[in-house]
């Protein structure tokens, strides 16, 4: 009796502290899920998230709840996702909501959005902020409960087969860009194609594109991109952090026990973390790499990302006139960003520009 009070009052915390874990795990049923992915496995770092998601549930659960991870195709296309979990056709997936921003805009917001947050203040939003709240709404259109599952950080601005010297450059490209940052690449006169991770060099390679982004140059790398366009831009201002998320059907979320929803939430919230880690420990050894095999690193010019960013304005003002959703959710998105560009220069900025000038 005196036990059972103990792990009524203590929650999760306590009871792992207590090393009594072992026995409330065993009181669970076995769970088993299919978690689709939109990433190919050969990425450790995006793909590899909802491995180390999987293996802490099956850990945290002594084995009881397992979570199979399965690569574009296997189950549903890269691009699926959002509606095999809607449709309970599995139990959850990994993937970038901006993939999905055909269906409603807000989706992309998720992920990133042209000249948005960056990594740590899009996280803020979303753990202390409104940011999981309004999305949990949003989500519940689609049967879906969400869960951050990772970011890349800020990205890279692409590879180009020429050089970009001014806003007219973009004219007539065709460019391979992550879903809704499209709709601004289309007022600079580009030509945006959605292509899934895994078929993007063979379209590069075939000249079907004349440039691409992916992430940073750990993916990258790996891809094998500066082969084949050698120009490499900096910043991705589409993607000043791009977030990863755990969709999961919400009949499938609400069957699980309280525990085992806590267990979810805990190994995202690792995975989310972790992710970044390794962008952020593997990003600069694989950018030496690259320069030293051909790349040429290049900076936006400010005239072109001036343009870029009197788009965005343009795309977003005609959003908050048509979407509600977007309306709704943006209002706080660009308060709180807004505020966040207060602090952040201020600190992290002002001492990064220090210590980047520094001979270490």
């Amino acid at each position: 009796m005196e036990r059972r009070k103990f792990i009524k009052s203590a929650g999760i915390a306590g009871i792992l502290a207590s090393g009594t874990a072992p026995a409330i795990v065993n009181a669970q049923e076995q769970v088993r899920w299919r978690l689709t992915s939109s990433f190919p496995k050969a990425l450790d770092t995006i793909h590899g998230a909802a491995d180390v998601f999987a293996k802490l549930v099956s850990d945290a659960t002594g084995g009881k709840f397992q979570v199979s991870v399965h690569a574009p195709g296997e189950l549903v296309p890269a691009f699926g996702v959002v509606d095999a979990v809607q449709q309970g056709t599995v139990e959850c997936g990994h993937t970038c909501g901006y993939y999905f921003f055909g269906k409603d805009e807000t989706f992309a917001i998720d992920t990133a959005i042209p000249f948005g947050m960056n990594s740590r203040s899009l996280t803020a939003w979303f753990y202390d902020g409104n940011g999981l709240k309004l999305m949990r709404e949003f989500f519940a259109g689609y049967n879906i409960v969400n869960f951050p599952m990772g970011n890349s950080g800020a990205q890279m601005g692409g590879w180009y087969r020429k050089e970009i010297k001014a806003p007219a450059d973009l004219n007539g490209l065709k460019m391979r860009i992550g879903g809704f940052a499209g709709r601004v690449v289309s007022k600079l006169g580009g030509v945006p194609q959605n292509i899934p991770g895994g078929e993007i060099y063979q379209a590069l390679e075939r000249g079907t594109i004349d440039a691409t982004e992916w992430v940073g140059p750990y993916d990258d790398l790996k891809l094998g991109f500066h082969k084949v366009a050698p120009f490499y831009y900096y910043p991705g201002w589409w993607e000043g952090g791009a977030q990863i998320s755990l969709y999961v059907n919400d009949k499938a979320y609400n069957a699980l026990s309280p525990e085992y929803k806590t267990i979810v939430q805990i190994a995202a919230s690792h995975a989310h973390v972790n992710m970044q880690a390794m962008y952020d420990a593997r990003n600069p050894t694989a950018l030496k790499q690259l320069i030293a095999e051909g790349a040429k690193l290049q900076r936006f010019p400010r005239e072109v990302m001036d343009a870029a960013l009197k788009a965005r304005n343009e795309v977003y003002k005609e959003l908050n006139d048509t979407n509600a959703n977007w309306r709704k959710v943006f209002a706080d998105y660009e308060r709180f960003m807004r505020d966040q560009y207060q602090w952040i220069p201020l600190a992290d900025g002002s001492y990064d520009q220090y210590m980047a000038a520094q001979k270490l």
